[in-house]
């Protein structure tokens, strides 16, 4: 029997919320080794990310599933318990997951939004080759089967599963209550895997990101290049351009420009060549035999 191949998905989160980001994606495809990104349906520079995925065949593009920290698609009125006085998202995933555990959050309105944000993407010329979501909502009880839902109905057969692969180092980055996130990010995870591939879903079958820890620099990619597993691994990534700018108008203060340097490395390209690793996008789940 034929081992699997070894894939590397390293795909940038947030596509169209900011020009800074934009701009980083198309930095890392042209200069790096950037093959996958999600899109953001709901953000102010949706149109500025569509004009140049349509520019680049070779960028796989999923949709970035929305339901904290944005502006939703459809009218407020049509999702009510989504939405603030503001007309805008819940602004982080506790106050989200609080409402939702406590039933003033309806699954009608989740299964709306979500149905709208894929629905912009295709009908922009875009065939999404994945889905995700912002601060991994989509992994939620109750969400997760009405993403593959969603997905299955648009034939749309990736999703991504944000089970945390690598050192316990990594694991406990960002101090415990973050290593308690990503404890009860792998279990759901690891319950969703299961659920996904008995539907018939492709899933990677690492995911590598730093979920509520520091960025992804060069060092932990080529670390990982080094120590990559057969089969497909996602790293989940959120380059850009001028930290400071990035800070202000997110609220987020993260290390975008380590990430655009790491994805652009000479050194990590030189390792990935030498190592036999082929980097790609969703679409190469289905050729890593």
């Amino acid at each position: 029997m034929s081992q699997k191949k070894r894939i590397l998905i390293l795909n940038a989160d947030d596509f169209g919320r900011h020009p800074l980001v934009n701009r980083s994606v198309e930095e890392g495809v042209e200069r790096g080794c950037l093959r996958s990104a999600s899109i953001m349906s709901g953000e102010p520079f949706f149109d500025d990310a569509i004009q140049f995925a349509k520019r680049c065949p070779k960028l796989g593009v999923g949709v970035h599933l929305t339901l904290v920290n944005g502006k939703p698609v459809l009218p407020a009125e049509e999702i009510p318990s989504l939405v603030t006085a503001q007309g805008r998202f819940y602004e982080d995933y506790k106050s989200f997951i609080k409402a939702y555990l406590t039933n003033r959050i309806r699954l009608t309105d989740i299964c709306r939004e979500l149905g709208a944000q894929l629905d912009k993407v295709i009908a922009a010329g875009i065939m999404p080759t994945h889905a995700d979501s912002h601060e991994h909502l989509h992994v939620m009880p109750g969400i997760f089967p009405t993403v593959l839902d969603l997905l299955e109905t648009r034939n749309i057969r990736r999703v991504r599963i944000p089970k945390v692969f690598g050192s316990r180092k990594d694991f406990l980055t960002g101090g415990p209550d973050a290593a308690f996130d990503r404890l009860g990010l792998w279990i759901l995870s690891t319950w969703n895997k299961c659920t996904a591939q008995r539907r018939g879903f492709g899933v990677p079958d690492f995911f590598a990101g730093k979920v509520g820890g520091s960025a992804v620099d060069e060092e932990f990619l080529i670390r990982l290049s080094e120590e990559i597993p057969p089969g497909v691994t996602e790293v989940m990534l959120h380059p850009g351009l001028n930290n400071i700018r990035l800070a202000k108008d997110s609220g987020w203060h993260h290390d975008f420009e380590a990430e655009l340097k790491a994805v652009c490395s000479p050194v990590l390209l030189e390792r990935l060549s030498a190592a036999g690793i082929t980097v790609g996008n969703y679409l190469d789940i289905d050729k890593s035999w």
